[in-house]
């Protein structure tokens, strides 16, 4: 197991929500699952549909946490934080995903719901095409 602390702390006492302020998911990125579709041909072609359009913080992992991150898989570079979503939570779930922010792609390779509170989740991802 993975145990990552984020690079900015995003960490809470007490109500979890009361120390959470917007500012700190500052950047608006787009969810986006791999879908195929047929091609007028009947083959496979690879798209993207939008899942979800939400707030987060975007990290670079460096040092130790990128080494432990790599541990995972070789290619994590960043640590995207976003809300505690049930369905972002579930690494068999989001490893498919890509966010999106500005030209920029995040391939997502795992989920932590940190300290099991519920109420944010990490995203590891690479970044780049994949």
């Amino acid at each position: 197991m993975v145990c990552l602390t984020p690079t900015r702390s995003l960490s809470y006492e007490g109500d979890p929500m009361s120390s959470l302020r917007a500012g700190q998911l500052n950047r608006r990125i787009t969810l986006q699952r791999q879908s195929n579709v047929q091609d007028s041909y009947g083959g496979p072609v690879r798209t993207w549909l939008n899942v979800a359009t939400i707030w987060a913080d975007i990290q670079p992992l460096t040092g130790r946490e990128l080494e432990s991150a790599q541990h995972m898989a070789s290619e994590i570079s960043h640590q995207i934080t976003v809300r505690y979503q049930a369905s972002l939570a579930d690494t068999r779930v989001v490893s498919g995903y890509r966010a999106i922010y500005k030209s920029r792609i995040f391939n997502i390779h795992a989920a932590l719901n940190e300290d099991e509170s519920n109420v944010l989740v990490t995203l590891l991802a690479s970044e780049g095409l994949d």
